[in-house]
């Protein structure tokens, strides 16, 4: 199983979506529903996850997005929450 991460900071409103986009797409590929997630809040998370915007879906490091890590920033994502579509083709090519 590829390993699934959300990163996200408390207060942005997408956070349930992209949970939500998680959870559906491990049921249509039939995974059970689990997945890491970092708050980049969160002086335990690693610093890798503070380069991303809120919410990011990572499938085995990669943005489900393709959009590489930027500057470390608290910002929602512009482009909005990655669809469950777009989450599960990122873990059918790593699998």
């Amino acid at each position: 199983m590829p390993g699934i991460e959300l990163v996200y900071f408390d207060g942005c409103p997408n956070v349930d979506d992209a949970r939500a986009n998680i959870r559906a797409a491990l049921e249509a590929a039939d995974l059970p529903p689990t997945w890491q997630e970092w708050n980049q809040h969160d002086p335990n998370a690693p610093e890798y996850v503070k380069q991303y915007g809120s919410p990011t879906v990572l499938v085995d490091g990669r943005d489900v997005t393709g959009v590489e890590a930027g500057v470390a920033a608290s910002a929602c994502r512009a482009d909005g929450v990655p669809s469950a579509e777009m989450i599960r083709l990122a873990m059918a090519a790593v699998t």
